[in-house]
């Protein structure tokens, strides 16, 4: 990154003498890794050049802050877990990819049909990840695109997930532009509380696309207030009957449910929208 010049030109001394120790302070940090997770204050200072006193006063510092930790009995310095805390907002984005994608892909040739996962943050749904059987011709969106909040199951089950005053700021963002819409949509929202309240997923049917059949389940990150939703779409030519809410449905709820159990996260339902 390139800093503008007549910024570091107009930076103080006391600044330029935080950067510096900054830059200390992450070096300490960069020196442990898989193998080396414990260090002496010896083989820390070897490592990064520091001189004994300002190794020591770095130290004492970031241990203060919660990011190194001193371990009395081994005489030998590590990462403590307030790192682990800055670093957790990006863990959970790569980790929740990573682990779901296998399942997203067994479950999507089971159904001969897509599996896809939707990140939101207020009310933008966007797509972050998407398995799809090789047998399915259906429409596959992209990456990064968004997702329809009112006209489809991965929509309905991120608004059941949000606050309800979040929710309802988009109901009637829609009602106001569409009377008819913003009706049908709470008219929807009802029957997706009910779906969720006894099956644990929500379904669509034909909302978006005719030929469409698809049924979705959120789960909320442990770090932020970030909504993530699982959906599964099937062409209606692909369903045996029942087969969408007797099975599908059932294994995408296992399929979210597992990765909130690998992930440490325990479903918010409370914040189901009502």
């Amino acid at each position: 990154m390139k800093i503008e010049s007549h910024l570091l030109d107009s930076s103080t001394d006391s600044d330029k003498y935080a950067g510096s120790a900054l830059s200390r302070g992450v070096q300490i940090l960069q020196a442990f890794n898989v193998r080396q997770p414990e260090l002496s204050a010896k083989a820390l200072m070897e490592a990064t050049g520091l001189p004994k006193a300002t190794f020591f006063r770095l130290a004492n510092t970031l241990c203060a802050a919660g990011l190194l930790r001193y371990s009395e009995q081994t005489s030998r310095f590590g990462i403590a877990s307030g790192l682990l805390s800055i670093a957790s907002n990006l863990i959970d984005r790569v980790s929740v990819r990573q682990l779901a994608f296998a399942q997203m892909q067994m479950l999507a040739d089971h159904a001969k049909g897509q599996v896809a996962l939707g990140l939101g943050s207020g009310l933008d749904l966007v797509y972050v990840e998407l398995a799809q059987a090789a047998v399915c011709a259906s429409y596959r969106p992209a990456l990064g695109s968004r997702i329809s909040l009112s006209r489809t199951a991965t929509g309905r089950a991120y608004l059941c997930a949000l606050a309800p005053e979040a929710a309802q700021q988009h109901v009637e963002a829609v009602t106001a532009a569409d009377a008819q819409a913003g009706a049908l949509l709470k008219e929807r929202l009802l029957e997706a509380r009910q779906s969720i309240a006894e099956r644990g997923f929500c379904e669509s049917h034909g909302d978006l696309q005719r030929q469409l059949e698809a049924v979705a389940v959120s789960l909320r990150s442990a770090q932020s207030d970030e909504i993530y939703v699982f959906n599964c779409v099937v062409p209606a030519f692909n369903l045996a009957p029942n087969q969408l809410r007797d099975d599908i449905g059932p294994r995408l709820v296992t399929l979210a449910r597992s990765i909130e159990a690998a992930l440490g996260y325990t479903p918010e339902t409370s914040n189901q929208w009502a």
